[in-house]
């Protein structure tokens, strides 16, 4: 099982909620099995979530996704996210 971790700052983390929420089906049409999002504890506007996928290239792929980008681009995303992936062992 790959996973996608995600850490960005949000303008406002409810409005990018809403979006992230509204994006579920999609998001799940892409691969995404299993979900989590977190919010950094001084700063609620800090948010690292995490993606899990059946396997790497699907995580990859899902990243790549200018599909994605927009989406957070509208969801208030207001920096460059930094990204990794793991696998569960």
């Amino acid at each position: 099982m790959a996973t996608l971790f995600v850490r960005h700052n949000v303008k406002d983390y409810t409005a990018w909620r809403e979006a992230y929420d509204a994006f579920d089906g999609e998001r799940r049409a892409m691969g995404v099995t299993s979900y989590g999002v977190y919010q950094l504890d001084n700063n609620p506007n800090d948010v690292t979530f995490y993606h899990e996928f059946a396997t790497m290239d699907s995580a990859a792929a899902f990243a790549a996704s200018p599909r994605l980008r927009e989406v957070m681009q509208a969801a208030g995303a207001d920096n460059q996210p930094d990204i990794w992936y793991t696998n569960r062992t």
